[in-house]
């Protein structure tokens, strides 16, 4: 069994869409943190990664950039994470030659298969429950679609996403998941930093738990 936080990537893994966010929660503690930057010029792309890199490298996180391929690789970044339809063009074979790690969403049985072609480092599902951050064609996969997915990809490390909370993590990680991606959940608090406190909190209790039953 691949254990909680493999590969690098911690239990909690919240996504940020710039680098401003980004410099507000990862000093709280966060040890996971992935940039998706929307509607932005290269230049502007790569200028956040930079911004995010100097922070999660000075305080020991992991930064995986979304969809921006080939800024990451020009700015030094070690993690990328693309969708389906970026990755039907991006360039696998870069990505390989610079030594970046790719993760990989994942919907349907015929999405995995394309997915683990790839060889990611790790697939992400979701989502998992129902989502308020955009419409999606996609229906709540559930825990059941956990298991499933876990056992289809073995000791490569399960990112689950969509609609999870601290109450409902623990149902997730038990289902298979190494890591809960987590959007909605504090950007929509009325604290985000303290709602990412309790985000951490039940990281630990995870990573504490997964130790002792190991």
């Amino acid at each position: 069994m691949t254990e909680v936080g493999a590969a690098g990537l911690d239990v909690f893994y919240p996504i940020v869409p710039d680098a401003e966010w980004l410099a507000r929660l990862v000093p709280l503690g966060v040890r996971t943190v992935q940039l998706r930057l929307k509607d932005a010029s290269s230049d502007e792309i790569r200028r956040q990664i930079a911004a995010s890199l100097a922070v999660t490298r000075a305080l020991g996180c992991e930064l995986i950039v979304n969809d921006h391929w080939r800024e990451a690789i020009e700015e030094g970044a070690t993690w990328v994470h693309l969708g389906q339809e970026d990755l039907a063009v991006a360039d696998l074979g870069a990505l390989k030659k610079a030594d970046t790690r790719l993760g990989i969403s994942t919907h349907s049985e015929e999405e995995l298969a394309i997915a683990l072609a790839a060889e990611p480092a790790y697939v992400a599902l979701g989502p998992v429950y129902g989502t308020k951050l955009k419409v999606m064609k996609w229906a709540p996969q559930g825990l059941q679609r956990v298991q499933e997915w876990k056992a289809r990809i073995g000791d490569k490390p399960l990112v689950a996403i969509g609609g999870i909370t601290p109450q409902s993590a623990p149902r997730v990680v038990a289902a298979g998941a190494q890591s809960v991606a987590v959007i909605t959940d504090f950007m929509t608090a009325q604290d985000p930093a303290q709602r990412v406190r309790e985000w951490l909190a039940w990281a630990e209790t995870a990573r504490r738990g997964y130790v002792a039953s190991a």
